[in-house]
């Protein structure tokens, strides 16, 4: 049975495909290859899917469109049939959503409501949809929860992934759909997105030009390595959703409920403060950074750190690579990808 995944040139979606294909599931690919991060190497992880594909003899396709043009997103449910889908697709970027808020509406909200469409009519058996530790906002109370409350996002970012945990589960108790909400937190890895602090510092400091630190180095963050999040997405898929029989309406937790929806936190569940991180990098790269300390910038929140009990007890696993483990295999794809 093929699995159609959503977004499938970006950094997720790209391993999630390549590990598909590797274990030979079909894949369908759909992804509009946009410029808010250098198409170049959105295109070299396409290029990439097809060596898998031919070395596993694993069918792939790849649609070229956007989750938002709803022609686009029927025409591939019509003809693919898909009954496994994992929708990776959504305009990325806390800060981004304040300088462009009308590309998260279009992508986060119209384009997931095209996706749920398409899986309701489709009858598909199993939606799994990104959503993000950003949802936990101005909470302080660490670790983070599924079952904490999500009503203070400081992003609009944050508020379209909470908007899509609300429209799925809606698709769940009316039309039956299983659905897993996912929240990331700050996934790295090989292959990465230009946008995230590991690929930016290590651009910077190869250049020898410093890196922005900011909230003055004050930061932590639960560092997720990307096969530790496949290795998730992969276990789900083989998982669906299910009613919770013991959910109760009186006293409702917020992770479960009475319909086929589940909501899991992915993440390490080792915060790292940033400065280890950066030295993890200098460490790596032989190289002694620059910083520039800045203060903390609009949307962002100085910490992050996840519960994950809930993930493990489903799935029988948790993301562990170490932090020094997870940059030093960055750096040695980096160095490969770019020559240097």
């Amino acid at each position: 049975m093929s699995v159609l995944v959503t977004g499938a040139a970006g950094f997720i979606g790209f391993h999630l495909a390549k590990k598909l294909l590797e274990i030979g599931t079909p894949v369908l690919g759909i992804d509009n290859l946009n410029p808010y991060y250098d198409p170049t190497l959105k295109k070299a992880r396409l290029d990439q899917l097809d060596l898998t594909a031919s070395s596993s003899q694993t069918d792939l396709q790849i649609i070229q469109g956007d989750i938002e043009n709803n022609s686009v997103l029927r025409e591939a449910f019509e003809v693919h049939k898909p009954k496994i889908v994992v929708n990776l697709a959504a305009q990325a970027g806390v800060r981004y959503s304040i300088e462009n808020p009308n590309a998260y509406i279009q992508s986060n909200l119209v384009g997931f409501a095209n996706v749920l469409e398409c899986c309701r009519h489709h009858k598909v058996q199993n939606l799994i949809y990104a959503s993000s530790s950003s949802v936990y906002g101005g909470n302080t109370n660490m670790p983070f929860s599924e079952k904490q409350g999500v009503d203070h996002p400081v992003s609009l970012y944050a508020a379209t992934k909470k908007a899509n945990e609300l429209m799925a589960h809606t698709y769940s108790h009316l039309y039956g759909l299983p659905a897993t909400g996912l929240r990331f937190f700050t996934v790295y890895g090989p292959w990465g997105r230009p946008d995230m602090a590991l690929f930016l510092f290590t651009n910077a400091m190869l250049k020898g030009e410093p890196i922005k630190v900011f909230n003055e180095g004050n930061m932590i963050r639960d560092f997720t390595f990307i096969d530790d999040i496949i290795e998730s997405v992969i276990r789900l898929i083989e998982k669906p959703a299910i009613p919770d029989k013991s959910f109760d309406p009186i006293s409702p937790d917020p992770s479960s409920s009475w319909a086929p929806h589940r909501i899991f936190n992915i993440g390490n569940s080792k915060p790292t403060p940033l400065m280890e991180y950066i030295n993890a990098l200098e460490e790596a790269l032989g190289i002694k950074a620059k910083k520039t300390y800045l203060p903390i910038q609009p949307g962002d929140v100085p910490a992050t750190s996840s519960d994950t009990r809930a993930l493990q007890e489903w799935i029988g696993f948790k993301p562990n690579t170490s932090v020094k483990e997870g940059v030093d295999r960055f750096v040695a794809w980096y160095r490969d990808f770019y020559d240097i």
